[in-house]
């Protein structure tokens, strides 16, 4: 008889880039960040710090 499948515990997703670990920020040109453009770049999710996770309360 072959032994039963362990199934991993689903970790959540985080709340903020649904598990991507990347969102979209909005490109700002000009002196001092002034005028925001249309256009759009990737960046790391601070929340999860990139891994997608949902990050734990404690």
């Amino acid at each position: 008889m072959a032994p039963r499948k362990v199934s991993k515990s689903r970790v959540p997703k985080c709340p903020d880039c649904d598990g991507n670990g990347e969102i979209a920020e909005t490109v700002r040109v000009g002196p001092r960040k002034g005028r925001a453009t249309e256009h759009r770049q990737a960046a790391m999710c601070l929340t999860c710090f990139g891994s997608g996770e949902a990050p734990t309360t404690e």
